[in-house]
């Protein structure tokens, strides 16, 4: 199945380039451009059609694959895809999910949209995040930590959610970060679904990556195009439920699922999360709403404290490569292993902490911030 992930890669990927090609000219005919303001570093007006690019090619590709495998030959999947025909029954079983994936996806998109050319306010992009992530533990059994029980499972399934569709949102605030990022975290799941022969998790994982990519190369600085809300509430519900999906179980392995292997999200995500969980923070210390955009993002941090955009954007990268590789083997370590990859994750954060704390930022920086 890892050719056709690749296949799926490389579709989305030119897919969305062109999608994005256009969606960007048709941000500029239509008006629909981001303003430089007090909480923005860009100094120019940029389109702000990304998101749709990513949107549409995801749900399109989504869609064909659910389409084909109900009503293509069997003939033209051996042809095709030979792998996959063992798979084709899995796939139609997984219809509802797919579709329960789509809606909420749709949704999510139409309210970003909707907040990119006029400003919703935080609560009603929250209700849609809870809308669409108790549809999918509900109805579509997308749970977390099941056996704690019926209601405490989809409480926790609903915050996990939450909490990945933001974390997501509150990077999109620099030229490639929020993009490269998704790239980088949704690559390493995929790693993991392929090693523990997930494959419909890693195909919708490698349609993630190719759709988040070729945008990606007319988002990285200086970027000719953004993709808002529109685009990263989508790319945070997809990345919640593939990390949600996947059961990180070693399907050779004699020694059964271990208990540390629930953590992988957690790792793969670590970045991003230290980014939601700190500025939440610094927001409810300063008596402000945690969902109110300001510039005390992780990388405006990483600004004041003096390096460039393009510096802190790919010190985040790297944070995130870092702290999320050793999550592909999380399922099948041994218990010290998985010690030292959740260790190496904290230690990670702990000297990012640590950083922010101890390199200061002159008085201008610090007022502009506010």
């Amino acid at each position: 199945m890892v050719p056709a992930c690749i296949v799926l890669m490389i579709v989305s990927l030119v897919v969305s380039c062109v999608l994005t090609w256009v969606m960007r000219a048709v941000g500029r005919r239509t008006g629909q451009m981001d303003q430089p303001g007090r909480r923005k570093l860009h100094d120019r007006a940029v389109p702000v059609t990304g998101g749709v690019a990513i949107f549409l090619t995801m749900g399109s590709i989504i869609a064909a694959i659910l389409a084909a495998a109900w009503w293509l030959p069997m003939g033209a999947w051996e042809w095709m895809s030979p792998d996959a025909v063992p798979h084709l029954q899995g796939m139609r079983n997984q219809t509802l999910m797919a579709l329960a994936l789509l809606g909420g996806m749709l949704v999510l998109h139409l309210v970003g949209l909707i907040d990119d050319r006029r400003d919703l306010g935080p609560f009603s992009k929250l209700a849609a995040q809870i809308l669409a992530a108790f549809v999918l533990a509900t109805w579509c059994n997308v749970r977390l930590m099941e056996q704690w029980g019926e209601t405490p499972s989809i409480l926790l399934t609903i915050f996990w959610f939450v909490a990945i569709i933001n974390a997501v949102n509150f990077l999109d605030n620099m030229d490639g970060l929020a993009g490269g990022v998704a790239v980088i975290c949704a690559s390493i799941l995929m790693a993991a679904a392929l090693v523990n022969e997930q494959w419909f998790v890693a195909g919708l994982l490698a349609v993630l990556v190719g759709s988040v990519a070729g945008f990606l190369f007319f988002n990285l600085p200086p970027a000719s195009i953004f993709m808002g809300d529109a685009g990263s509430l989508v790319v945070g519900l997809v990345l919640a439920f593939c990390s949600v999906r996947i059961t990180y179980h070693d399907p050779t392995s004699l020694r059964g699922t271990q208990w540390w292997a629930v953590l992988t999200p957690l790792v793969v995500l670590a970045i991003p999360l230290y980014d939601l969980t700190s500025v939440t923070l610094i927001r409810i210390s300063r008596g402000r709403n945690p969902l109110v955009g300001d510039r005390q993002h992780f990388s405006h941090r990483l600004v004041r404290k003096g390096l460039s955009a393009r510096a802190a954007v790919g010190v985040i990268w790297a944070c995130t490569l870092a702290t999320g590789l050793g999550g592909v083997m999380l399922s099948s370590a041994k218990a010290w292993q998985a010690c030292v990859i959740v260790l190496q994750a904290g230690v990670i954060l702990i000297v990012l902490g640590l950083l922010e704390r101890t390199l200061g930022e002159s008085d201008e920086d610090r007022e502009r911030s506010k």
